[in-house]
């Protein structure tokens, strides 16, 4: 079967939390540099942004923010398989999108580790494309990381949609001008997303149902 339809997901608080695995790296990261902590909420709040705006905005000085990166990313690696988990539904959204659509995933979250995650949950197969923070200069929610994304799958834009949990998802996406359902299950606030767009569901699945009824 021929299917026109393109649905994309954001990975972190849309389909995955892997939430203790960021704090633990970035206080670890830290600790080794021997800075002051940045409290759970402050982090939590950057979660969706690259990793160097995340350290810049928690006051880290430019000359060590990519020694920061890297380790955070050293020990995040000895970590995020075992503190990742899925969100409830995302497999049967994934299998549900699956039937309907052309899938791929357009993330900030580093590339290789998303599809290591996604192969460790078994559901890599359901995407054409994974398009990861190394593979854009200019990340969510800038248009290149869903225009990327439909170039490689050779999607129709008109019937693309992105599926996302903060602003930034919404705001690549409208600037891609593709179509979006926003998700609560996430980092952002549905006060924070109405800022961009009044089509919010609960969850993963329930934006998929959405979709599969537009």
């Amino acid at each position: 079967m021929i299917k026109d339809l393109t649905i994309l997901f954001d990975l972190d608080g849309t389909v995955i939390d892997s939430t203790e695995a960021i704090l633990e790296s970035f206080h670890n990261s830290f600790d080794v540099h021997k800075l002051p902590q940045p409290s759970d909420d402050d982090i939590k709040a950057l979660i969706g942004h690259p990793l160097d705006v995340m350290y810049t905005d928690l006051r880290v000085g430019e000359s060590l923010v990519w020694d920061m990166v890297k380790t955070y990313k050293e020990h995040y690696a000895t970590i995020y398989k075992d503190k990742t988990v899925l969100l409830e539904h995302a497999v049967e959204s994934i299998r549900m999108a699956q039937e309907i659509a052309r899938l791929g995933v357009v993330t900030t979250k580093t590339g290789s580790f998303s599809r290591d995650l996604l192969e460790h949950f078994g559901v890599m197969d359901a995407f054409e494309v994974l398009i990861g923070r190394e593979h854009v200069d200019k990340p969510k929610p800038n248009a290149e990381p869903i225009n990327k994304a439909i170039a490689a799958m050779k999607a129709d834009k008109s019937k693309t949609w992105m599926i996302g949990d903060t602003c930034l998802d919404i705001g690549s996406a409208q600037n891609a001008g593709v179509k979006s359902v926003a998700v609560l299950t996430g980092y952002d606030t549905r006060e924070e997303l109405n800022s961009l767009t009044n089509i919010i569901e609960d969850n993963v699945l329930e934006a998929v149902i959405y979709i599969s009824k537009y």
